[in-house]
């Protein structure tokens, strides 16, 4: 009886590793990891999702992706991009969604698609014209300096409504504009709430005064800022930046010295050296 237990026992264990050794999975580096870019843009965000092949040595453009032919544009799987809000690409529409980043690489033009269908993957031999969202053509840019080991997607020329993403690797770097039409929703914006509300004040002011808007306007809301928090300093600077831009320099280095006063007493001596070169300025 107790061979028998003992048997029972050991076929159990047996049983028991060779159940872990199928199971088990052995974790290794990816040769081409993935990556996921958020990237605050606008009213919301644009997200990149990635796999990042390396040259290792190899020529890429022409010889490991061909020139002409479609390419997921990275490695594994295909490459897909999410924006937060309704945009232009090269001018074209692409509504708030993900699509799935395609391109025909050539030596003196690139072009890029974004494919509606996200099921395609990297099987690009399936590849439908139909299921395109839109298509453009863009230059590339040799680059000067250090290969770029590894393909990347980078964001440059970040703006409040506009920047640029970038397909870069080896020597090659491929740019694309982006563009969002925030102003008419934050003028809207604006105008609902700036009646119900004292704080976006300051809010309201500064977006004006950025954009070039109506200074005039501008001005009041600053001052309204300002009656509601005399101690804000701050707003003072905007005021006076306002003034500034208004040609009104004697206002502006009035403004100027209240913000040195005001940030004098609150030890902000970042404030007090903007207010002093503001004052130096006008006074030219």
């Amino acid at each position: 009886m107790i061979q028998k237990l003992r048997s029972f026992s050991v076929a159990i264990a047996i049983a028991a590793l060779t159940s872990t050794s199928v199971n088990a999975q052995l974790k290794v580096p990816a040769p081409s990891p993935l990556q996921t870019v958020k990237q605050a843009f606008a009213l919301s965000d644009i997200t990149v999702e990635y796999s990042r092949p390396s040259a290792r040595g190899r020529v890429v453009f022409g010889d490991v992706v061909p020139f002409g032919k479609v390419w997921r544009t990275g490695a594994n799987n295909a490459t897909k991009i999410t924006f937060g809000e309704d945009v232009k690409v090269e001018g074209m529409d692409v509504k708030a969604g993900t699509y799935a980043i395609y391109t025909i690489p050539n030596k003196d033009s690139w072009e890029i698609m974004f494919y509606k269908d996200l099921t395609l993957g990297g099987n690009v031999e399936e590849y439908k014209k139909e299921n395109e969202l839109i298509r453009f053509v863009v230059k590339p840019v040799t680059m000067s300096g250090d290969k770029v080991e590894t393909f990347s997607i980078d964001f440059s020329e970040m703006n409040a409504n506009n920047t640029k993403i970038e397909l870069v690797w080896e020597k090659t770097r491929v740019p694309f504009k982006v563009v969002a039409d925030i102003d008419s929703k934050i003028m809207k914006t604006i105008d609902n709430t700036i009646v119900k509300d004292t704080r976006p004040y300051f809010q309201a002011a500064s977006y004006y005064y950025d954009n070039d808007k109506d200074l005039k306007q501008a001005a009041e809301w600053a001052d309204k800022a300002i009656a509601n928090n005399p101690k804000g300093y701050w707003i003072y600077m905007l005021k006076a930046k306002i003034q500034a831009k208004q040609k009104d320099s004697k206002g502006a280095i009035a403004t100027a010295e209240q913000v040195i006063k005001i940030a004098t007493e609150e030890k902000d001596d970042a404030y007090v050296s903007q207010a002093k070169k503001l004052i130096a300025e006008q006074k030219k």
